[in-house]
């Protein structure tokens, strides 16, 4: 059997360090998990460069989707040069053009900007109108793998398209599913899919402590935060499929 690795998508110091303590083989790194991820902070970026495992951090400048003007782009390159000097493994990318195809130009030039780095295609790729001409387009920019839900909500959701999508990448890439993976949902799709990583956040949801920051706006009333012990589980879960 293959090793399954398991990639957890953390936006906080706190995150990150459950995250290692659970057993994660990779992280996205994030802020604003709550709204798909936006790039991480310096501060957090630097705290992640001392990680045990390699670190991938989001590059996304604001919410909404992924058609980006020029200005963004060049913001882009810049986040990617930050993850860069703070010595980071890779980064994690997605530009749309506005009828859903990929941005093939803007794809490269950021690609060509994280050049040596590691490459990850996310949930972009679900827009797209042609799932197998985006999974040819992210070969030929040289992408790793391709976080995909199969173009539904949840991986779980998006099952019979992921398989399409894994039997249509034959090796060239890898398809990593992500989006409402856990302990309790790995299994069926994991029966169905050679895959060799998954993603999750592994993440509980919490009530905020404080109430007045939430009447002020500083804080949602309830938060997910990762759990050491859900990535435990799924980890296990995992390494149980190999054995």
């Amino acid at each position: 059997m293959i090793s399954i690795q398991l990639e957890v998508c953390v936006d906080d110091a706190a995150g990150l360090a459950a995250a290692i303590e659970g057993g994660a083989d990779r992280i996205e790194l994030c802020s604003a998990l709550a709204l798909g991820g936006l790039t991480p902070s310096a501060g957090l970026m630097a705290q992640a460069s001392t990680a045990p495992i390699p670190v991938y951090a989001m590059i996304r400048p604001r919410a909404g989707d992924f058609v980006f003007s020029e200005t963004e782009v060049a913001m882009m390159g810049v986040e990617i040069d930050a993850a860069r000097a703070a010595g980071l493994a890779g980064v994690v990318l997605g530009a749309n053009l506005a009828d859903g195809r990929l941005d093939m130009a803007t794809l490269q030039r950021l690609a060509a900007r994280a050049n040596g780095m590691g490459l990850t295609l996310h949930r972009a790729f679900d827009l797209t109108p042609d799932f197998q001409a985006a999974l040819d387009s992210a070969v030929a920019l040289g992408f790793e793998r391709i976080l995909t839900s199969g173009g539904a909500k949840t991986a779980p959701e998006g099952l019979e398209e992921l398989v399409g999508i894994v039997k249509n990448a034959a090796g060239r890439i890898s398809i990593m599913p992500g989006s409402g993976l856990t302990q309790a949902t790995v299994g069926d799709l994991l029966d169905r899919l050679p895959v060799f990583e998954v993603h999750s956040s592994c993440s509980l949801a919490e009530p905020a402590q404080d109430s007045r920051a939430v009447a002020l706006g500083f804080a949602p009333a309830v938060a997910r935060k990762t759990s050491a012990a859900l990535v435990a589980a799924l980890k296990s879960s995992l390494q149980a499929r190999r054995d």
